[in-house]
C-alpha cells in the first residue's frame, strides 16, 4: 500500500493545480458537467494529453483498468479524491525506480497547469461542414437556379418557375388549347 504522504503536501499550491487541470479536463465535451466528477474517456483524454499514458510504460488498457479499480462501484465517473488514488497507483508504473512520494510528484508535475488541447478545433471543423453546404457550384438542377454568382441567394426569384397555379403538369405545353366546344 502507498504510504501517507504529509498533508502539507495536498494542501500546496502544486495540488490546486492538479486539481484545476483535474476539473478543466473534467468538464471538457460536457457542458453539463460540474468539474467535480471525470468520466473514464476524459480520464484516458488527460492521462494521454499530460504524458501519464506514454504507450510503454503506461498504456490506455492500464489507464482503463486504474480507473476501474478506483471509482465507486456501479459509478461511471471518478471525483478528484479517487483521481488522486488512480494516480498513486500508476505513479510507480510510470516513474519506476522512484520513490512513492517523488514518483507521485512527477507525476503531478506532468498535470498541473494543463487542460485539455483541442479546445478551438469544434469551431474549424464547423466552418468547413458549412461552407460545403453553401458552395452553390456543386448545386445541381433547379437549386443551382436560386444563387447568383457570388453565392448570395435570389430569394423568391430563384423558385418563380414553381408556382405555376394553371393546374398544368410543369412539361404539358398545351396549356389553353382544349377545346371548348365539349
Amino acid at each position: 500500500s502507498a504510504p501517507c504522504l504529509p498533508t502539507s503536501f495536498f494542501h500546496s499550491s502544486k495540488m490546486s493545480e492538479v486539481e484545476n487541470a483535474f476539473r478543466k479536463f473534467a468538464v471538457y465535451g460536457d457542458t453539463s458537467a460540474s468539474g467535480n466528477d471525470m468520466t473514464g474517456k476524459n480520464f484516458s483524454k488527460m492521462c494521454k494529453e499530460c504524458g501519464v499514458m506514454d504507450g510503454k510504460a503506461v498504456t490506455s488498457t492500464d489507464i482503463d483498468i486504474v480507473f476501474n479499480k478506483v471509482k465507486t462501484k456501479g459509478a461511471r465517473t471518478i471525483n478528484f479524491a479517487e483521481f488522486q488514488q488512480a494516480m498513486k497507483e500508476l505513479c510507480g508504473k510510470r516513474f519506476k525506480g522512484k520513490s512513492p512520494e517523488e514518483a507521485l510528484q512527477a507525476m503531478y508535475s506532468l498535470i498541473e497547469g494543463k487542460e485539455p488541447s483541442s479546445v478551438g478545433a469544434t469551431k474549424a471543423t464547423k466552418v468547413g461542414g458549412v461552407e460545403r453546404l453553401t458552395d452553390t457550384s456543386k448545386y445541381t438542377g433547379s437549386h443551382k437556379e436560386r444563387f447568383d454568382e457570388s453565392g448570395k441567394g435570389k430569394g423568391l426569384a430563384g423558385r418563380q418557375d414553381l408556382t405555376d397555379n394553371s393546374g398544368y403538369v410543369g412539361a404539358y405545353k398545351g396549356a389553353g388549347t382544349y377545346d371548348q366546344t365539349h
